[in-house]
């Protein structure tokens, strides 16, 4: 560990000298997010669907029917009270059709029903979606049961939606985009940062006299982590506090939950970083190969713009392999939910597994040269 220790001091000196680098690791994150932060706007169509059916009528199933065979929804799940909560921090459902009782009866007399759609609202875009979506639903499903065949006679339907959003009643569109730019912005700083620091190392020859140090590869793996992973995460978690002030971003969940999932993050995120550097022998070639592998598939391929669930099965299949898909449902679910390490533990094991396995990657490859 004193040899980490020593690698990292001597690390820690080093970017103190290199002032923009220092500088960019430290402002350009937070530039990015008000830029993006303030631009970018998406809009995210599928939904999946819970069905809480306390009719269970002929009338009930058809209104179910018609929310699955509009292609819109998939049913994913039959809920009740006590299970929605649980489904809705997890995200196996975004979305739940409660059915009241008596809703048969009810339609057959004439007399209006109100359906309640509770709606995840940590996607603004989806959850505008829905009630859109709900309402049509609704509407046609109403056409079914008028008392006036003329279609062109104005008639208040039977079937409304009542929408409930959840955890963004407001529907701020900030609220899903901010979590996913800190994800995104996260890993490009600290990829970058440690892709660079070998090939330096390469391109000044400095790496020689590395070699011939009484050094293994792990702990010049670990020393060179250290001082990139304190920056990024003191950088991370500017861009959280700027986010909480400028784009009222909530805290709902436990600090030391998320300084958990955003440290496993990027320890992930660092050992790439250092993976790309041991197989480039040029800044030049480190930086474009940090981009190409932490720019798109963290932007594309983890839920952040597009969602998985539309994705063809070979690209979903790919989804597993990209941290910042696990770091996001984390995130949201912290922040924005309040929910505890047992609602998502699954994600935080995908990312300390991701974390050993680049960093032990970037040993083995460190160590080969060393031979």
């Amino acid at each position: 560990m004193r040899k980490a220790i020593a690698v990292a001091r001597k690390e820690f000196r080093q970017i103190v000298r290199d002032r923009r680098t220092l500088m960019t690791l430290l402002f350009v994150p937070a530039f990015f997010l008000l830029l993006y932060g303030y631009a970018l706007n998406f809009d995210i169509r599928h939904v999946r669907l819970g069905v809480d059916d306390r009719d269970h009528t002929a009338a009930s199933r058809s209104i179910v029917s018609a929310f699955v065979n509009s292609g819109y929804f998939d049913l994913v799940a039959a809920v009740d009270e006590a299970s929605t909560t649980a489904l809705m921090n997890r995200n196996e459902v975004r979305a739940v059709v409660v059915l009241p009782r008596g809703l048969s009866r009810a339609l057959l007399t004439g007399r209006r029903v109100p359906v309640q759609v509770l709606i995840n609202g940590d996607n603004a875009n989806t959850a505008t979606t829905v009630v859109s979506y709900a309402s049509t639903i609704l509407q046609s499903e109403s056409a079914k049961y008028r008392s006036d065949p003329d279609p062109s006679v104005s008639v208040h339907p039977l079937l409304t939606a009542e929408p409930r959003v959840w955890y963004n009643p407001q529907l701020r569109s900030a609220l899903f985009l901010v979590p996913g730019l800190i994800a995104y912005i996260a890993m490009i700083t600290a990829v970058v940062s440690t892709a660079l620091s070998v090939a330096r190392e390469k391109e000044m020859g400095t790496m020689e006299q590395v070699r011939m140090a009484p050094l293994d590869a792990g702990s010049f793996v670990v020393g060179k982590s250290i001082p990139y992973f304190v920056v990024s995460l003191v950088s991370a978690l500017g861009i959280i506090i700027v986010a909480m002030a400028l784009f009222q971003l909530p805290m709902r969940g436990s600090w030391t939950t998320l300084l958990l999932a955003l440290s496993l993050f990027l320890v992930g995120a660092l050992g790439l970083g250092l993976f790309i550097s041991s197989i480039s022998e040029s800044q030049q070639v480190a930086f474009q190969l940090a981009l190409l592998a932490s720019f798109l598939p963290t932007l594309m391929l983890s839920g952040f713009i597009f969602p998985i669930a539309s994705m063809p099965a070979a690209l979903r299949a790919v989804t597993y392999a990209v941290p910042a898909r696990y770091f996001l449902i984390a995130l949201r679910g912290i922040v924005l939910k309040g929910a505890g390490v047992g609602t998502f533990w699954v994600e935080l094991v995908a990312l300390a597994l991701y974390a050993a396995l680049m960093l032990a990657l970037a040993a083995v490859r460190l160590r080969r040269q060393w031979s």
